[in-house]
């Protein structure tokens, strides 16, 4: 499957998460493409640790407005009724619990829920953003993240390796493969992409999955 095909599989999915009257913020990367997937009708408040509430899709080409960036650096566009202010009020905002729902990527994530995303030890790290508050301070965390690394290593472990960004905050894991629960008795698997079997997914993840009885496929 392509790069493009499994953000898209994901994102999707996560766009599935939301619920009118949210106010949910996305994460760098991948989860800034959930805005493209909001569903019609759906009020969800989309804000960026920058100053901005109310995001709306990517603008189309040749509409971008260079002063609206997200928290990525790229061009976004607004709805109305969009609002803007400090850094200081949004992370108030954040660490005040007003954020429904938080959509990361993540480099490991355990079955604790533990996450680690923003740093490799020996790379260049420029900060860890809102990482570390939004982790702390959302209602609920889901992790949007490829299912294993370019050589095929599992990156839902039994514990990180790397400097963790927040203890026992995921709720939920959405790769391409699957649709992974955080539960205080480990992590359960409730949905499996087209394709792929429990077993699969297993084979490509470090600690045990318990199934879930419900199992079903991705997208139905």
């Amino acid at each position: 499957m392509r790069d493009l095909d499994k953000r898209e599989r994901i994102v999707r999915r996560i766009a599935r998460e939301l619920r009118d009257g949210f106010y949910v913020n996305l994460g760098i990367g991948m989860p800034t493409l959930v805005a493209n997937y909001v569903p019609a009708g759906m009020d969800v408040i989309l804000q960026s640790e920058n100053g901005m509430l109310g995001i709306g899709p990517y603008p189309i080409e040749g509409e971008e407005d260079s002063d609206l960036i997200n928290a990525g650096k790229e061009t976004i566009s607004e709805i109305k009724g969009t609002a803007y202010f400090s850094s200081a009020d949004s992370f108030a905002m954040i660490r005040g619990g007003h954020v429904d729902l938080s959509v990361l990527g993540a480099m490991e994530v355990d079955e604790e829920g533990s996450i680690a995303n923003w740093m490799i030890p020996g790379k260049m790290v420029k900060g860890m953003g809102g990482a570390m508050d939004l982790v702390a301070g959302a209602r609920r965390v889901v992790v949007a993240m490829e299912h294993t690394t370019k050589d095929a290593q599992p990156k839902i472990l039994k514990k990180c390796t790397l400097p963790l960004t927040g203890v026992k905050v995921v709720n939920t894991i959405v790769t391409e493969m699957a649709v992974i629960q955080v539960t205080p008795g480990g992590l359960v698997l409730e949905e499996i992409a087209p394709g792929v079997t429990a077993d699969d997914v297993q084979q490509a993840t470090e600690p045990t999955l318990a199934v879930s009885p419900n199992l079903k496929i991705m997208g139905t």
